[in-house]
């Protein structure tokens, strides 16, 4: 392999690599429609344009829609090799976006869906991946027309430059950005399997279903007002802003949203370490969150502390089930959902089926711990994406060469 490079785009790459339109890897086709409702849960395998977009990899080899006969020869058959692309997207960013099948049986897909089918000097695994390299996607995002919905055609992808190397290197690239895709793939799929658990463990720990080992401690039904006084402390502008979002409270500077927030925050609310905040428009959609900060948060929030008999981890969990979401639609005051609100009085009323406090402390460790565990998980798989990303990078532009078997 020579060391000679050219350029392409905002980078370089090897002299002898190729740099084709995508029409001279070979031919493109148009899928046709398959609607929803002839789906069916067994039978001929087929893809629809919103699969492409939903898969973690660049390749696919195994279906999640099925359709019959009598659909399939109205349908576009599809053979191993052929790149896919989805002709329609919500933003311009993933327009485009394309996937190899690698397939051997016999499939169709829908429309909305570009075919470019392959020649034998290809290796449309590797292809896949150049064609979600920084050059390839500018290109895309570059041609892709409309607003709310954005379209690209396959006049317009045959019009893409895509730099390859020889046949025997586009496999071995190929390779090893596969086994990157397994790795991500198993992760993702062990995280499904431990979110499924821990909605398990709050569905059937959080209503006493099920009880933890050692904990017999008699179960009681009381208002939300035994458990939590209003926290309604004003005046405190040397403390921080905070916001409260889904998933936690956080420093306002840390947020992606504009800060809105008036200038004068006398009125605004201080939040202590161990209260939960809630949205008093929105805690009938389970917008609330336990602080592990002190400061100060917007007057559209209800702040509330808990009582020496309460575990406030345990009722953050307890917030975000459905029942007790339904419980507080039902209880928030106004005539539409776009006006309901959740006052302290609101709040206080709703009645709850609890463990005594240990118990409760007990079953709020649980589900943190799954919580970590997930965190962990989520963790190392986007840094396994990160390393992806960047090997693509490399091997993909040639700066970084694998030696060929």
């Amino acid at each position: 392999m020579g060391n000679k490079t050219k350029p392409f785009y905002n980078t370089t790459i090897p002299d002898e690599w190729e740099i084709k339109t995508l029409n001279k890897f070979g031919d493109f086709s148009k899928g046709k429609g398959i609607l929803k409702a002839e789906l069916i849960s067994e039978g001929i395998p087929c893809i629809r344009y919103g699969e492409i977009y939903t898969t973690h990899s660049y390749v696919i080899n195994e279906f999640c829609s099925f359709i019959n006969e009598e659909v399939a020869k109205e349908s576009k058959e599809i053979k191993k090799g052929d790149i896919l692309f989805a002709g329609s997207g919500e933003t311009i960013e993933e327009i485009g976006k394309s996937v190899a099948f690698i397939g051997s049986e016999k499939a169709y897909v829908g429309g909305d869906i570009i075919i470019l089918s392959t020649d034998k000097n290809v290796s449309a695994e590797c292809l896949s991946y150049a064609l979600e390299t920084d050059s390839a996607r500018k290109q895309k995002r570059r041609l892709g027309q409309g607003n709310s919905v954005v379209h690209i055609y396959s006049k317009d992808l045959l019009k893409l430059r895509i730099p390859l190397p020889p046949l025997p290197e586009q496999k071995a690239i190929a390779h090893a950005l596969a086994l990157m895709d397994k790795a991500i793939n198993a992760n993702i799929q062990l995280i499904s399997q431990k979110e499924l658990r821990k909605k398990w463990l709050m569905q059937n720990l959080l209503t006493g279903k099920k009880r933890l080992n050692g904990f017999s401690g008699v179960w009681k039904e009381v208002h939300l007002s035994d458990m939590f006084s209003e926290r309604n402390e004003r005046n405190n502008n040397g403390l921080a802003l905070l916001s409260i979002g889904q998933n936690g409270v956080y420093p306002q500077e840390n947020s992606i949203k504009k800060d809105t927030s008036n200038s004068d925050k006398s009125k605004y609310k201080k939040i202590c370490v161990g209260d939960i905040g809630y949205n008093t428009m929105r805690m009938w959609q389970g917008r609330s969150a336990l602080s592990s900060l002190e400061g100060i948060v917007s007057p559209a929030y209800t702040i509330v502390t808990p009582k020496e008999n309460a575990d406030s981890l345990f009722f953050a969990y307890l917030f975000k089930t459905p029942k007790l979401i339904n419980l507080f639609w039902r209880n928030s005051q106004g005539l539409v959902n776009d006006t309901l609100n959740c006052k302290f009085k609101d709040f206080s009323i709703v009645k709850v089926f609890l463990p005594p406090k240990e118990g409760q402390t007990a079953i709020a460790q649980v589900l943190q711990s799954a919580d970590k565990e997930l965190a962990l998980l989520k963790a190392k798989t986007d840094k396994l994406k990160e390393q992806k990303k960047g090997m693509m990078q490399v091997l993909l532009t040639g700066k970084k060469r694998l030696k060929i078997v």
